[in-house]
């Protein structure tokens, strides 16, 4: 199988969907790997450093589309990359179709295979949404510290205060694994962290884990409204697997919030978990809504693009490699995983959260590879 991989070109995006390394094992598996040139860049890989290990290097992203059976990305692939998917080709990367129609009836018209990183499901566990996760947790407590500051548009709040003055207040919706990286990091700068959840057995690990300075809440109409009123940080991390993130935060709740607080919703790739949530770019990351302060960028993770890269790739890989060596129709037929991978086949739509978020029609995975 000839394998592609293009360069991003969300805005300020940097990461890049296969390192080096996993394109030498690639092409010891006894595959061709074509990289477009600059796609490494903004992770400090030159084109050399693929060269070295057999790769072809592309002139252009429409060359390395029109010329692989398998195109590898990070990113969901926007308007402008629709065209140059074809039926038959497959295209492993972050889809998030569940937060945008649009997209989905972009990609159902190429007749590509889609497999995204995000609904990949093993033993209950999401293994290659999960480092993106790590690193989006982590961030959302950096970035939150940095629009809490005054010049910022926040509040002016330090959030780990200083002697005699106390901390700021975080507040955590969704204790998975971004809610829990970022009640970490937000604990150890000193803030006072409540990571509300409606898992009981997943509180029980939080207790057991965290610093004192965080508490565990269950979540309900009431504590998120109570919580919300206190807060100088909220953090959305809310997660269903494949479908739009529930709206616990509401638009009402924002009168009852502090002037300058910050909402940092990382569950914006799910369409968000905030009412007022809106998708923002890096190069213009926030707004205000009745005083609060949003950060919904939908790529943070491109922000540490060599941190992001070199975590997703190590987790990717082995199932590129899956991918690769089976095809989309045995690797549905054959490997539960990239079943579950499977979001749009040959046209047909087969990840049923997103057919439930639009009312459109779906189709088992191994009824579409049946088509193949």
């Amino acid at each position: 199988m000839k394998i592609g991989v293009v360069k991003e070109i969300k805005n300020h995006e940097y990461r890049v969907a296969l390192r080096p390394s996993g394109a030498e094992q690639l092409i010891a598996d006894g595959h061709e790997v074509m990289v477009e040139a600059g796609a490494g860049k903004g992770t400090s890989l030159d084109d050399d450093s693929y060269q070295s290990v057999g790769c072809t290097i592309g002139g252009s992203a429409a060359e390395v589309w029109a010329s692989c059976d398998m195109i590898m990305k990070v990113k969901e692939p926007l308007a402008s990359e629709w065209p140059h998917m074809r039926p038959g080709q497959t295209v492993f990367t972050y889809f998030h179709l569940a937060a945008d129609r649009e997209l989905t009836e972009g990609v159902l018209a190429t007749g590509a295979h889609c497999f995204a990183y995000e609904t990949l499901e093993v033993g209950g566990k999401l293994p290659l949404l999960e480092p993106m996760s790590e690193v989006a947790g982590r961030l959302s407590i950096q970035a939150g510290a940095k629009y809490l500051e005054k010049p910022a548009g926040g509040v002016g709040q330090l959030l780990g205060g200083v002697p005699g003055v106390a901390p700021a207040e975080v507040v955590v919706i969704g204790g998975g694994v971004v809610g829990t990286n970022a009640a970490r990091m937000a604990a150890g700068l000193g803030a006072n962290v409540t990571v509300l959840d409606v898992n009981h057995e997943r509180m029980r690990y939080l207790d057991e884990i965290l610093p004192a300075n965080c508490t565990t809440l269950f979540s309900n109409p009431m504590s998120v409204r109570e919580k919300l009123e206190a807060a100088d940080l909220v953090v959305g991390a809310v997660l269903v697997p494949g479908a739009a993130a529930p709206k616990l935060i509401k638009r009402e709740h924002l009168a009852f919030m502090k002037e300058g607080s910050v909402i940092a919703d990382v569950a914006v790739d799910q369409g968000g978990c905030c009412e007022t949530t809106r998708p923002t770019t890096h190069e213009e990351p926030t707004f205000v809504v009745d005083g609060v302060v949003h950060y919904c960028v939908a790529n943070m993770p491109g922000a540490v693009p060599r941190t992001s890269t070199f975590a997703l790739t190590n987790s990717t890989l082995a199932w590129a490699r899956r991918l690769a060596r089976l095809g989309p129709k045995q690797a549905i037929l054959d490997d539960r995983g990239l079943a579950t991978a499977a979001n749009a086949i040959g046209g047909k739509l087969t990840c049923e959260p997103v057919a439930q978020a639009f009312g459109m029609e779906f189709v088992t995975p191994a009824v579409a590879a049946g088509a193949i």
